[in-house]
């Protein structure tokens, strides 16, 4: 998912996505941040306020998140990500998000459409995600350059880079709540494949979608909130 930086109070929130990728027809997408921080909208925003000031999340799935590419569909069951909510005042910004870093995250228990494929994903690299109140509240969230990585094996092997050229950004949704959610759903970042027979090597973009639940690990007992 980059880099537009917020201005001075801007620094916050939240985990999310990455990408896997398939073999056939395969194509990665993820969603999210590229240095310590996400870029902020380009477009003039409002005021946005995140708290608890200065306490530490976990960003984990529910459900599933899915990366599709024509036919072919890889599945995880199991991602998560953690940050910190930027301490009084870096959690206001008066015209625009808030953004943090966040660390890269994870996915685990991936299967592919395809019989025979399997497929795992490795993540690296600085992450970040930028919250903006509205209605509803968005995130950007950043990948940095070649952040996430998809390789394929069985039938078709092949590998699929997120971001190859620079760092890209992915947009979601934000909802109040206990715990809160950040919702990606058709989200696409650009990528590059390479491999051999079975791999879709013109392919230069994929989509994403998953649904993240952001607690707080700090006080379990209060929410992560975005309001303005």
């Amino acid at each position: 998912m980059m880099q537009l930086r917020p201005r001075t109070h801007a620094r916050t929130l939240l985990a999310a996505g990455t990408g896997v990728a398939a073999a056939g027809a395969l194509c990665l997408a993820v969603t999210a941040p590229a240095t310590a921080a996400a870029p902020a909208p380009s477009l003039a925003a409002g005021s946005t306020t995140v708290t608890p000031a200065g306490h530490a999340f976990a960003a984990n799935l529910t459900g599933k998140a899915t990366f599709k590419a024509g036919s072919v569909t890889v599945t995880c069951s199991v991602s998560n990500s953690t940050g910190q909510v930027p301490a009084a005042p870096g959690n206001h910004n008066d015209a625009g998000p808030v953004s943090s870093s966040i660390s890269a995250p994870t996915y685990s228990s991936c299967s592919t459409s395809m019989p025979g494929v399997s497929a795992t994903v490795t993540t690296s690299g600085a992450w970040g995600v930028a919250m903006q109140n509205g209605s509803p509240s968005t995130a950007v969230m950043s990948i940095p350059k070649g952040g996430v990585v998809v390789k394929t094996s069985g039938l078709a092997s092949c590998t699929v880079t997120a971001a190859p050229s620079g760092p890209a950004t992915v947009n979601g949704s934000w909802s109040n709540g206990a715990p809160s959610t950040l919702t990606f759903s058709g989200a696409s970042v650009p990528v590059t494949v390479v491999g051999g027979f079975g791999c879709p090597t013109s392919a230069t973009a994929s989509t994403f979608g998953a649904t993240y639940a952001v607690s707080d690990t700090t006080d379990p007992a209060s929410q992560i909130t975005v309001t303005g």
